[in-house]
C-alpha cells in the first residue's frame, strides 16, 4: 500500500523565478530532485541535492493549483520557524513567496531527514513506535514552545460541530446507527465545551497521518507538516493518530490508547466525544465536492469515516 495523496506538480514545473529564489536560499543550485509522494497538496514535495552536495527538503504550491494550500504552507512555515531543537521535526531553512499578478506561490525549505514515510499498512510494531514518539513529543513540548498558536478547539473549528450541521438536513445515506444517534452526536460540542474544549498547554501537531511523519529504521519518528499545529491536551495527538493506524492498517485503536500513558489518563468520555467529532468531520467532508487539485481527498475521507464510525460505535456501546 502506498502512502495516500493527491497528484503533485513536478518540481521542474515550478515558476523559474521561484526555483531561482530557492537556489539562492539554499546557497547552491539544485542539480537533482527526488520527489516525495503522499499528502494532499497539489504542489511539489521533494528532497533536492545541490551542486555543493548539500541536501534539503522543498515543498511549494501556488494559488493556480489550489487557492487554499498556500495559506497552509504559510502557517506551517510560521510554526517550523519557531520549533525548538527538542521537537522531533525538520529544521527550518527558509520560506519564500513569489507572485505575478494573481498567480501567487510559496515555498518552504527544511532540512532533509534520513528517514522515509512509514510503510503501509501499519503494523502494531510501527504504530506503537509512533505512539511512543508522540508520548515523548508531548513531554518535550509542554509547556507549548510556540507562542500564539490557536487552541485545538479553535483550530478544528466547525469540524467539532459537523454533526449538528448534518442534523439540520440529514443525508439519506447516513449509516443507521448515525441516524439513530444524531441528537447525541449533535451535542458533542456542548459536552466538549463543558469539559474544557480539549484544553491544555502542550504543542499538538493535530494532523497525524502516515504522510505527515518519517520513520527511521531504529524506530525514531520525525513529525512533518505542521500547518495545523495547536495548543491543547497532551493526549489529543495519540487519538488522532489512532484513526490513521486503524484505517490504513487495521491496528486496534484501543490497543494504541492503552499503550499511551497520556491517552490512558484522559477522561474516557472526552476521548469518546473527540472520536465522535472526528467521525462527523469525515461524514460531512466526504459528501462535499472535491477541492481544486485534490481529486482523491473525498475517497480518502470516506475510508476514514468508515473506520472512525466503527470506533465510535464501539466506544459508545462498550
Amino acid at each position: 500500500m502506498t502512502v495516500p495523496g493527491s497528484p503533485r506538480l513536478p518540481y521542474d514545473r515550478l515558476p523559474a523565478a521561484l526555483r531561482t529564489a530557492i537556489d539562492a536560499a539554499l546557497g547552491s543550485p539544485v542539480v537533482s530532485v527526488s520527489p516525495r509522494t503522499g499528502g494532499f497538496s497539489p504542489g511539489p514535495a521533494a528532497v533536492v541535492t545541490c551542486a555543493d552536495g548539500s541536501r534539503a527538503f522543498v515543498k511549494a504550491v501556488g494559488t493556480t493549483l489550489n487557492p487554499d494550500t498556500p495559506g497552509l504552507v504559510r502557517a506551517e512555515a510560521a510554526v517550523t520557524a519557531e520549533l525548538p531543537a527538542s521537537v522531533p521535526a525538520p529544521g527550518h531553512r527558509a520560506f519564500l513567496e513569489w507572485a505575478q499578478g494573481d498567480d501567487q506561490w510559496v515555498a518552504l525549505v527544511l532540512d532533509a531527514v534520513d528517514a522515509d514515510s512509514p510503510p503501509l499498512p501499519w503494523t502494531p510494531r510501527t504504530a506503537a513506535a509512533v505512539v511512543d514518539g508522540l508520548t515523548e513529543l508531548a513531554r518535550t513540548s509542554t509547556p507549548c514552545p510556540v507562542a500564539g498558536l490557536p487552541t485545538v478547539a479553535e483550530r478544528l473549528g466547525r469540524s467539532l460541530s459537523a454533526w449538528a450541521e448534518l442534523a439540520t438536513e440529514p443525508p439519506t445515506d447516513l449509516d443507521p446507527w448515525e441516524a439513530a444517534h444524531l441528537d447525541w452526536l449533535g451535542a458533542v460540542p456542548e459536552r466538549l465545551a463543558a469539559a474544557g474544549w480539549l484544553g491544555g498547554d502542550t504543542l499538538v501537531h493535530n494532523d497525524l497521518r502516515a504522510d505527515n511523519m518519517l520513520l527511521a529504521p531504529d524506530g525514531t519518528v520525525t513529525f512533518v507538516d505542521w500547518a495545523w499545529a495547536a495548543r491543547g491536551a497532551d493526549w489529543v495527538d495519540t487519538v488522532l493518530f489512532a484513526f490513521d493506524a486503524a484505517t490504513q492498517g487495521g491496528v486496534d485503536p484501543e490497543w494504541l490508547l492503552d499503550r499511551s500513558p497520556l491517552a490512558a489518563a484522559a477522561d474516557p468520555a472526552v476521548v469518546t466525544d473527540l472520536v465522535a467529532a472526528m467521525t462527523g468531520m469525515w461524514a460531512y467532508g466526504m459528501r462535499q465536492p472535491a477541492p481544486p487539485g485534490l481529486p482523491t481527498l473525498r475517497a480518502f475521507q470516506r475510508r476514514f469515516h468508515e473506520a472512525a464510525l466503527a470506533w465510535t460505535v464501539r466506544r459508545v456501546s462498550g
